[in-house]
């Protein structure tokens, strides 16, 4: 899994009738502290999430193995959405 932040929101109402219905949201990597890294990419959101929400994704073929995804095509999902981060016993994010 990873860290990203979700920073928009995309609709496409011609898709693969396996994620339609499926609410698409356009994330960026980031590091411990919210940070943005990388380019931005289109995820699948399995736990309504929202914009500003710093989420946990996973991508590549494991995407494809949630309830909301089985065998669906696709290559980034979000499966969680993050309440704090705590490293080294320093908190580095709290929502």
């Amino acid at each position: 899994m990873q860290i990203a932040l979700v920073i928009g929101s995309t609709v496409s109402t011609i898709k693969d009738e396996s994620i339609r219905g499926r609410k698409l949201l356009i994330v960026r990597k980031t590091d411990t502290t919210g940070n943005m890294t990388g380019e931005p990419f289109v995820a699948v959101d399995t736990v309504s999430a929202g914009a500003g929400d710093l989420v946990l994704i996973t991508d590549g073929s494991s995407a494809r193995f949630t309830s909301q995804t089985d065998n669906a095509p696709v290559d980034a999902v979000i499966v969680g959405v993050i309440d704090s981060l705590e490293l080294g016993g320093e908190v580095t994010y709290r929502k």
